[in-house]
Protein backbone atom coordinates (compact mmCIF):
# COMPACT_ATOMS: atom_id res chain seq x y z
CA UNK A 1 0.00 0.00 0.00
CA UNK A 2 2.88 2.38 0.76
CA UNK A 3 4.53 1.79 -2.23
CA UNK A 4 1.62 2.23 -4.71
CA UNK A 5 1.00 5.49 -2.80
CA UNK A 6 4.61 6.39 -3.54
CA UNK A 7 3.88 5.86 -6.87
CA UNK A 8 0.41 7.72 -6.99
CA UNK A 9 2.08 10.60 -5.22
CA UNK A 10 5.23 10.10 -8.06
CA UNK A 11 2.54 10.33 -10.80
CA UNK A 12 0.56 13.17 -9.86
CA UNK A 13 3.71 15.37 -9.06
CA UNK A 14 4.72 14.63 -12.46
CA UNK A 15 1.66 15.65 -14.24
CA UNK A 16 1.45 19.05 -12.05
CA UNK A 17 4.41 19.72 -13.14
CA UNK A 18 4.28 18.74 -16.85
CA UNK A 19 1.18 21.12 -16.62
CA UNK A 20 2.67 24.15 -14.83
CA UNK A 21 5.44 23.91 -17.30
CA UNK A 22 3.26 23.68 -20.44
CA UNK A 23 0.94 26.90 -18.88
CA UNK A 24 3.99 28.55 -18.42
CA UNK A 25 5.74 28.10 -22.27
CA UNK A 26 1.96 29.00 -23.89
CA UNK A 27 2.19 32.44 -21.38
CA UNK A 28 5.71 33.16 -22.23
CA UNK A 29 4.93 32.56 -26.27
CA UNK A 30 1.89 34.73 -25.84
CA UNK A 31 2.77 38.45 -26.03
CA UNK A 32 0.10 40.35 -24.09
CA UNK A 33 -0.44 43.74 -26.35
CA UNK A 34 -2.75 45.17 -23.83
CA UNK A 35 -0.15 45.13 -20.88
CA UNK A 36 2.20 46.55 -23.11
CA UNK A 37 -0.21 49.26 -23.92
CA UNK A 38 -0.83 50.21 -20.26
CA UNK A 39 2.30 50.08 -19.51
CA UNK A 40 3.51 52.62 -22.82
CA UNK A 41 0.95 54.86 -21.22
CA UNK A 42 1.90 54.48 -17.29
CA UNK A 43 5.91 55.49 -18.46
CA UNK A 44 4.53 58.09 -20.66
CA UNK A 45 2.65 59.60 -17.67
CA UNK A 46 5.89 59.12 -15.74
CA UNK A 47 7.92 60.89 -18.00
CA UNK A 48 9.88 57.60 -18.12
CA UNK A 49 11.70 56.36 -21.50
CA UNK A 50 8.97 54.08 -23.63
CA UNK A 51 11.28 53.19 -26.42
CA UNK A 52 11.42 49.26 -25.16
CA UNK A 53 7.70 49.20 -25.45
CA UNK A 54 7.31 50.96 -28.76
CA UNK A 55 10.17 48.47 -30.28
CA UNK A 56 7.78 45.85 -29.38
CA UNK A 57 4.69 47.42 -30.69
CA UNK A 58 6.97 48.11 -34.30
CA UNK A 59 8.33 44.77 -34.28
CA UNK A 60 5.53 42.56 -34.04
CA UNK A 61 3.15 41.41 -36.89
CA UNK A 62 -0.12 42.47 -37.81
CA UNK A 63 -1.15 38.82 -37.58
CA UNK A 64 0.13 38.61 -33.80
CA UNK A 65 -1.44 41.58 -33.29
CA UNK A 66 -4.76 40.92 -34.47
CA UNK A 67 -4.74 37.36 -33.05
CA UNK A 68 -3.68 38.78 -29.55
CA UNK A 69 -6.74 41.62 -29.52
CA UNK A 70 -9.38 39.12 -30.56
CA UNK A 71 -12.16 40.70 -28.96
CA UNK A 72 -13.43 44.47 -28.98
CA UNK A 73 -12.88 45.19 -25.77
CA UNK A 74 -8.95 44.17 -26.05
CA UNK A 75 -8.91 46.49 -29.38
CA UNK A 76 -10.55 49.59 -27.23
CA UNK A 77 -8.46 49.22 -24.66
CA UNK A 78 -5.06 49.18 -26.52
CA UNK A 79 -5.91 51.77 -29.07
CA UNK A 80 -6.88 54.11 -26.59
CA UNK A 81 -3.54 53.39 -24.79
CA UNK A 82 -1.68 53.51 -27.66
CA UNK A 83 -3.39 57.11 -29.01
CA UNK A 84 -3.43 58.74 -25.62
CA UNK A 85 0.21 57.69 -24.65
CA UNK A 86 1.76 58.69 -28.30
CA UNK A 87 0.17 62.59 -27.49
CA UNK A 88 2.24 62.40 -24.60
CA UNK A 89 5.15 61.56 -25.74
CA UNK A 90 5.77 63.15 -28.87
CA UNK A 91 4.05 66.46 -27.38
CA UNK A 92 6.29 66.44 -24.04
CA UNK A 93 9.20 66.14 -26.23
CA UNK A 94 8.08 68.59 -29.15
CA UNK A 95 5.28 70.87 -27.69
CA UNK A 96 5.56 72.65 -30.71
CA UNK A 97 4.36 70.54 -32.80
CA UNK A 98 1.16 71.19 -31.81
CA UNK A 99 0.87 74.94 -33.68
CA UNK A 100 0.09 73.42 -36.87
CA UNK A 101 -2.73 70.67 -35.45
CA UNK A 102 -3.50 69.56 -38.77
CA UNK A 103 -0.25 68.70 -39.68
CA UNK A 104 0.30 67.34 -36.43
CA UNK A 105 -2.53 64.62 -36.32
CA UNK A 106 -2.55 63.72 -40.09
CA UNK A 107 1.16 63.00 -39.94
CA UNK A 108 2.34 58.68 -40.28
CA UNK A 109 4.92 59.22 -36.93
CA UNK A 110 3.45 56.48 -35.32
CA UNK A 111 4.87 53.03 -35.85
CA UNK A 112 2.47 49.58 -35.03
CA UNK A 113 2.92 46.26 -36.74
CA UNK A 114 5.64 47.98 -39.43
CA UNK A 115 2.84 50.26 -40.40
CA UNK A 116 3.19 54.07 -39.62
CA UNK A 117 0.71 55.42 -38.67
CA UNK A 118 -1.27 58.93 -38.06
CA UNK A 119 -3.42 59.65 -35.26
CA UNK A 120 -6.09 60.18 -37.40
CA UNK A 121 -5.59 57.07 -38.62
CA UNK A 122 -5.99 55.59 -35.31
CA UNK A 123 -8.92 57.80 -34.10
CA UNK A 124 -11.35 57.54 -37.46
CA UNK A 125 -9.62 54.01 -39.12
CA UNK A 126 -9.62 52.25 -36.53
CA UNK A 127 -10.78 53.46 -32.95
CA UNK A 128 -14.34 54.72 -35.29
CA UNK A 129 -14.32 51.86 -37.84
CA UNK A 130 -12.99 53.44 -41.26
CA UNK A 131 -15.10 56.58 -40.78
CA UNK A 132 -14.10 59.45 -42.95
CA UNK A 133 -12.86 62.49 -40.76
CA UNK A 134 -15.27 65.14 -42.24
CA UNK A 135 -17.83 62.75 -42.49
CA UNK A 136 -19.95 63.67 -38.89
CA UNK A 137 -20.26 59.87 -38.69
CA UNK A 138 -22.56 59.41 -41.35
CA UNK A 139 -20.02 58.34 -44.46
CA UNK A 140 -17.74 54.95 -43.90
CA UNK A 141 -14.84 54.42 -46.00
CA UNK A 142 -15.05 52.00 -48.74
CA UNK A 143 -11.75 51.47 -49.84
CA UNK A 144 -9.07 50.94 -46.37
CA UNK A 145 -5.94 49.27 -45.55
CA UNK A 146 -4.86 45.52 -44.59
CA UNK A 147 -4.20 46.92 -41.42
CA UNK A 148 -7.11 48.45 -40.65
CA UNK A 149 -9.19 45.97 -42.00
CA UNK A 150 -8.19 43.70 -39.66
CA UNK A 151 -7.02 45.65 -36.57
CA UNK A 152 -9.97 47.96 -36.17
CA UNK A 153 -13.15 47.53 -33.61
CA UNK A 154 -16.25 45.59 -35.21
CA UNK A 155 -18.36 47.55 -33.87
CA UNK A 156 -18.15 51.50 -32.65
CA UNK A 157 -18.70 53.15 -29.44
CA UNK A 158 -19.93 56.71 -29.30
CA UNK A 159 -18.12 56.89 -25.33
CA UNK A 160 -14.45 56.86 -27.26
CA UNK A 161 -14.89 60.41 -27.83
CA UNK A 162 -14.96 60.88 -23.97
CA UNK A 163 -11.72 58.64 -23.54
CA UNK A 164 -9.22 60.07 -26.27
CA UNK A 165 -7.28 62.43 -25.76
CA UNK A 166 -5.63 64.88 -28.37
CA UNK A 167 -3.81 67.24 -26.29
CA UNK A 168 -6.40 70.02 -25.66
CA UNK A 169 -7.39 71.41 -22.53
CA UNK A 170 -11.02 70.66 -23.03
CA UNK A 171 -10.38 67.17 -23.87
CA UNK A 172 -11.36 64.16 -21.64
CA UNK A 173 -8.57 63.28 -19.07
CA UNK A 174 -6.35 60.50 -20.05
CA UNK A 175 -7.33 57.17 -17.84
CA UNK A 176 -5.14 53.48 -18.78
CA UNK A 177 -7.80 51.25 -20.26
CA UNK A 178 -7.96 47.55 -19.31
CA UNK A 179 -9.25 44.91 -21.77
CA UNK A 180 -10.72 43.42 -18.55
CA UNK A 181 -12.58 46.75 -17.35
CA UNK A 182 -13.00 48.75 -20.17
CA UNK A 183 -16.77 48.93 -20.79
CA UNK A 184 -16.90 49.89 -17.11
CA UNK A 185 -14.29 52.78 -17.60
CA UNK A 186 -16.15 53.80 -20.78
CA UNK A 187 -18.96 54.34 -19.60
CA UNK A 188 -17.77 56.15 -16.33
CA UNK A 189 -15.38 58.48 -18.06
CA UNK A 190 -18.72 59.02 -20.52
CA UNK A 191 -21.07 59.95 -17.48
CA UNK A 192 -18.11 62.23 -15.88
CA UNK A 193 -16.75 64.16 -18.92
CA UNK A 194 -20.81 64.56 -20.15
CA UNK A 195 -21.79 66.06 -16.57
CA UNK A 196 -18.60 68.42 -16.08
CA UNK A 197 -18.75 70.04 -19.66
CA UNK A 198 -22.85 70.58 -19.92
CA UNK A 199 -25.01 72.99 -18.13
CA UNK A 200 -28.64 72.88 -18.39
CA UNK A 201 -30.59 76.13 -18.69
CA UNK A 202 -34.21 75.87 -17.48
CA UNK A 203 -35.67 78.96 -18.12
CA UNK A 204 -34.18 78.88 -21.80
CA UNK A 205 -35.17 75.11 -22.05
CA UNK A 206 -31.75 74.38 -23.56
CA UNK A 207 -28.25 72.84 -22.85
CA UNK A 208 -24.46 73.91 -23.76
CA UNK A 209 -22.84 71.01 -24.46
CA UNK A 210 -19.36 70.16 -25.21
CA UNK A 211 -18.74 70.38 -29.05
CA UNK A 212 -17.81 66.75 -29.74
CA UNK A 213 -21.34 65.92 -30.07
CA UNK A 214 -21.54 68.42 -33.30
CA UNK A 215 -18.25 66.92 -34.38
CA UNK A 216 -19.57 63.55 -34.54
CA UNK A 217 -23.10 63.49 -34.13
CA UNK A 218 -23.13 60.64 -36.43
CA UNK A 219 -22.04 58.53 -33.65
CA UNK A 220 -24.15 59.94 -31.28
CA UNK A 221 -27.73 59.14 -33.25
CA UNK A 222 -27.77 62.62 -34.30
CA UNK A 223 -29.72 65.18 -32.48
CA UNK A 224 -32.07 62.74 -30.88
CA UNK A 225 -29.27 60.36 -29.55
CA UNK A 226 -27.75 63.34 -28.14
CA UNK A 227 -30.75 63.99 -26.05
CA UNK A 228 -31.05 60.39 -25.18
CA UNK A 229 -27.45 60.13 -23.71
CA UNK A 230 -28.07 63.76 -22.02
CA UNK A 231 -31.32 62.10 -20.10
CA UNK A 232 -29.71 59.12 -19.12
CA UNK A 233 -26.58 60.85 -17.59
CA UNK A 234 -28.95 63.04 -15.95
CA UNK A 235 -28.04 66.55 -17.76
CA UNK A 236 -31.73 67.20 -18.94
CA UNK A 237 -34.87 66.50 -17.21
CA UNK A 238 -36.56 65.27 -20.33
CA UNK A 239 -35.93 65.17 -24.45
CA UNK A 240 -38.49 67.39 -25.40
CA UNK A 241 -38.52 70.79 -26.26
CA UNK A 242 -34.58 70.91 -25.65
CA UNK A 243 -32.15 73.41 -27.61
CA UNK A 244 -28.54 72.09 -27.76
CA UNK A 245 -26.26 74.50 -27.76
CA UNK A 246 -22.61 73.87 -28.59
CA UNK A 247 -19.71 75.31 -26.37
CA UNK A 248 -16.22 76.72 -28.29
CA UNK A 249 -13.60 74.11 -27.69
CA UNK A 250 -10.58 74.80 -25.90
CA UNK A 251 -7.28 74.25 -28.06
CA UNK A 252 -4.67 75.58 -25.41
CA UNK A 253 -2.49 72.39 -25.20
CA UNK A 254 -2.64 70.49 -21.89
CA UNK A 255 -0.77 67.58 -21.46
CA UNK A 256 -0.95 67.26 -17.27
CA UNK A 257 -4.84 66.03 -17.35
CA UNK A 258 -4.91 62.61 -16.18
CA UNK A 259 -8.11 60.44 -14.18
CA UNK A 260 -8.09 57.01 -12.46
CA UNK A 261 -11.38 54.88 -13.46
Amino acid sequence: MIKITKVLLAVGTFMFCSSTFSSAADSKDTVNFNVISEQFLWKAKNDQSTQVEQNSLANVSIEELDRALNTDDKRFAFWLNIYNGYIQVLLKKNPELYDDRREFFSKKQITIAGTALAFSDIEHGIIRKSQWPLGLGYIRRIFVSKFERKLRVNQRDYRVHFALNCGAKDCPPVAIYTAERVNEQLEKGTEQHIRRTSTFNSEKNEVAITSLFSWFRGDFGSERGVKKILLRTGVIPSKKGIKLVYTNYDWTLSLDNWTDL
